[in-house]
């Protein structure tokens, strides 16, 4: 059954921010003159929805350094809508610079914009936000403090070109770097290419872990339709953003929350959206701790379950040749949910207050089609990008689930960037305890290592690394890229990047740092992958893993105080979200008292 807005709008006393201004008490005058003290007049913002604009923009976080100037287009839409703005700063997490990894933040990020919206008076928020982390944390936040949001997703960059090709960031980053550590590209043209890949603001431009989940977060209702694709510096992204400042002061008026409309619909149509993508396996992680915060239990097996029936349909990298550019020209992501339309709940409700179905289906047909002789940027169901065959039925798919003596709380793997010759592999383990022993042996050119060899990390997990990095794309040694080798299995407790590519198992769980299997593998031992029966297992004897059970001690840890002891105490697995034990779940938390 549709979905309607049926409650009564709100009246003006109802609105949170009446708490703060509308009291006639020295609390109420305090307040009325601390903002007349910005020079803002009593009438400004007496009577008028009061809007949180949460912006992640810093000097050091390069994808969002366009978002100081959406944040006036947004006040513009505000004033105009009858409502008055607030700018907030919150933690930027600019996924390059942040070290040793956003991830480990993201929790920090969830937690602030939470916090923002609960102390501060507030009736509504625009959620300023999209590389990698920033989309999930903020959801988070406005998911467990339940007033009326809307996600401004930053949008991607814009194209470069070298040797005839359209590159970006990240997927190319990761192919060219290959090529320099082996002589293909010289130094001086190494340069070149750091000063001109990046062009502008905005996200990565292939299908990574930012436009998988502002992705996401759209099919999710969060978002206008249309907005993810479009790139950060075209005209309709400021355009974009004053249309998110008009819609939240109606959306207060309308009590339009996220418990009102965010269910488990909306989350079966994100992971839809995500499969057909062939979106980052980072998404794994971030969609059952956001489904947690809105009380909506989802594990790993029913992404398994879409990414069985939903193939990859979007030629982007890192599973396709194209980019995010090309996307936006293709429809962005309605004319991909109008493909798989027979997979979603057209009835869940969307941030417009019209229903999923309404707006696809009132999305205009793409204006440029590709140009002659290229193959579609988005394809229908029956053409996926990756076409099944009788060796290799699950080359298709942006995620699969597995299980085993390794991980039996499950791994990841996506086959789509990966290698099909490899999704069915035995081969003998090469195990590092660290990044820095593997970054180390992987240039000797006497590792004992060759194309059969599977290279495992571990101590890359949330608790280990700690907050799980990007560490599970291991790079190929040296002497086999000097050979022509581009890809081998490789097994790590960590993430890679959503715009990385090859035959990698992630998010092995439990991790080994707090005990799990992969604490007990040892070089040598035999690792066999098959990817049709969902199986990662070690051929190691049960009696054997016993002994060497009882002969394990969790490694020292160096976090006796500070965020990352908070984080380490409290994070849960990769299977679970790695949110934070005391912050998942939909439980009330009472309004703060006002004296």
């Amino acid at each position: 059954m549709t979905q309607r807005l049926d409650a009564p709008r709100k009246t003006l006393d109802q609105l949170r921010s009446q708490r703060w201004f509308a009291n006639e008490e020295i609390r109420g005058f305090a307040h009325r003159q601390r903002m007349q003290q910005q020079g803002f007049s009593r009438e400004a913002f007496l009577g008028r929805p009061c809007i949180g604009i949460l912006n992640t923009w810093s000097d050091l976080s390069p994808c969002h350094a366009h978002l100081r100037e959406r944040a006036e287009s947004v006040k513009r839409g505000i004033l105009q809508a009858g409502g008055f703005p607030f700018e907030l700063p919150a933690m930027s997490l600019g996924e390059v610079m942040v070290k040793p990894t956003t991830m480990i933040y993201r929790n920090f990020l969830a937690m602030e914009a939470e916090e923002l919206m609960r102390s501060l008076p507030l009736d509504g928020v625009v959620l300023m936000g999209g590389c990698d982390k920033t989309t999930p944390g903020l959801v988070m936040g406005a998911l467990s403090m339940d007033i009326p949001c809307i996600f401004l997703p930053a949008g991607p960059m814009i194209n470069d070109r070298y040797r005839g090709e359209a590159v970006g960031a990240g997927t190319h980053t990761k192919k060219f770097w290959a090529e320099y550590a082996i002589g293909n590209i010289g130094r001086d043209e190494w340069i070149r290419l750091e000063g001109k890949m990046a062009r502008t603001p905005g996200t990565c431009n292939t299908m990574g872990t930012a436009s998988t989940m502002t992705a996401i977060v759209e099919a999710m209702g969060l978002s206008l339709p249309g907005a993810m694709a479009i790139p950060a510096v075209d005209s309709a992204h400021p355009r974009m953003a004053w249309a998110c400042g008009r819609r939240i002061v109606d959306m207060v008026w309308e009590d339009l929350k996220p418990s009102r409309f965010v269910n488990r619909a909306s989350f079966r149509n994100a992971i839809v959206a995500y499969m057909a993508l062939g979106g980052s396996t980072n998404a794994a992680v971030h969609l059952p701790a956001m489904a947690g915060r809105a009380g909506i239990p989802l594990g790993l097996d029913e992404l398994d379950a879409v990414a069985r029936d939903i193939p990859v349909i979007v030629d982007l990298y890192p599973s396709g040749k194209g980019l995010m550019e090309e996307f936006f020209y293709a429809g962005g992501l309605p004319a991909v949910l109008k493909q798989v339309a027979a997979h979603l709940d057209l009835d869940a409700l969307t941030v417009t207050g019209r229903t999923l179905g309404e707006e696809i289906a009132d999305w205009p047909d793409a204006d440029e089609g590709p140009a002659a002789g290229a193959a579609p940027t988005i394809r229908a169901c029956d053409r996926p990008l990756i076409p099944a065959t009788e060796d290799c039925p699950e080359a298709g798919m942006a995620l699969a689930v597995l299980r085993g003596n390794l991980c039996p709380d499950g791994a990841v793997i996506k086959p789509s960037a990966a290698s099909p010759r490899l999704l069915r592999h035995t081969g003998r383990a090469l195990v590092f305890d660290s990044n820095e022993e593997m970054l180390r042996a992987v240039d000797d050119p006497e590792l004992d290592a060759d194309e059969n060899t599977v290279l495992v990390l571990r101590n890359a997990g949330p608790v280990g690394g700690p907050g799980m990095p990007e560490w599970g794309n291991l790079p190929i040694p040296k002497k086999l890229l000097r050979q022509g080798v581009r890809d081998m299995v490789r097994i790590s407790d960590g993430r890679m990047s959503g715009t990385h590519y090859g035959t990698c198992i992630l998010h092995v769980a439990p991790e080994s740092a707090v005990g799990g299997p992969l604490a007990l593998l040892r070089t040598g031992d035999t690792i066999r992958l098959d990817i049709g029966e969902r199986r990662l297992d070690m051929l190691v004897s049960d009696e054997e893993l016993a002994r060497r059970r009882q002969a394990w001690r969790p490694a020292p840890q160096p976090y006796a105080r500070g965020y990352t002891r908070i984080y380490q105490a409290e994070v849960t697995q990769a299977d679970q979200g790695c949110d934070f034990r005391s912050l998942s779940g939909a439980a009330p938390t009472p309004e703060p008292p006002i004296y």
